[in-house]
């Protein structure tokens, strides 16, 4: 009983947050502000657009990114990891895991922002791909461990190199573990907001280049907060819920890949 009524104390704030804003940003969802850039400021007219295009370039080049790193430094941890410089690894791993988003997008914006000498979709990338490389290598070791050692030892016998194991055996074994694991990553990612502030700069134009500031959901909302104007702060409640949207739909994606390893 005690259980059931913590478990309640805990849904209800995020029941009222997620009811909060879908009465307020469901009036602001339409065709217009979903695909058109933002108006003049205090202004009702514009949209998002450039600001949901952005986001979906970041989660691209993040995952370009980090995923295959994450993934290389979990097998390695996993399969190849009984020595001190894994130890030591797992240590700076789960240290980077906890690490303030802030201080990432400081670090990128002293390292890359500074010497190129502008904002950029790319360095957005890197500042996001510091969050979820961690989280993506510690599924992937989780998951690599949960395959029998019986079906690596099967395969050995037969003769195979123990990386080929790995890569034909091992990694299609523990497959949906690896998709949960990155689209929890990515589904943490995608609401980050501070490394943005320091490195993408925000734009209220769509994406015109590499080279160029960009616009995205969690910096759109940021900034239509601070906003005096009504219509400002009605937008970024409409920013809000298309964000939850999207995570909502990454972990409907987890859900799903969850769902098929169990079965199987």
């Amino acid at each position: 009983m005690l259980c059931f009524i913590c478990v309640i104390i805990a849904v209800i704030p995020l029941l009222s947050i997620l009811f909060e804003v879908v009465v307020r940003g469901a009036p602001q969802l339409s065709l217009q502000f979903l695909t058109q850039p933002s108006g003049v400021i205090g202004q009702s007219a514009g949209g998002i657009g450039p600001a949901i295009q952005g986001t979906l370039i970041l989660i691209g080049l993040t995952s370009l990114i980090g995923v295959p790193i994450g993934v290389l430094s979990g097998v390695y941890l996993a399969e190849y990891g009984n020595n001190k410089y894994a130890a030591s690894m797992r240590t700076v791993n789960d240290i980077l895991t906890e690490f303030p988003s802030i201080v990432v997008g400081i670090t990128v914006f002293s390292v890359v922002v500074l010497n190129t000498g502008y904002h950029s979709p790319l360095a957005g990338a890197i500042a996001l791909a510091l969050i979820l490389i961690p989280i993506v290598a510690r599924t992937t070791e989780e998951s690599l461990k949960l395959v029998p050692n019986s079906v690596r030892e099967a395969s050995l016998a037969l003769g195979v190199h123990k990386w080929r194991t790995t890569l034909n055996i091992v990694l299609p074994a523990a497959k949906s573990g690896l998709i949960t694991g990155i689209l929890l990553a990515v589904a943490r990612i995608a609401g980050e907001t501070a490394p943005l502030i320091m490195t993408v700069l925000g734009n209220q134009n769509f994406f015109s280049g590499f080279d160029q500031p960009i616009d995205a959901l969690p910096l759109r909302i940021w900034k239509d907060a601070l906003m005096p104007y009504p219509s400002s702060q009605a937008q970024g409640w409409g920013a809000a819920l298309v964000l939850i949207l999207i995570v909502l739909s990454l972990n409907i994606g987890v859900r799903i890949a969850s769902r098929s390893r169990l079965q199987k």
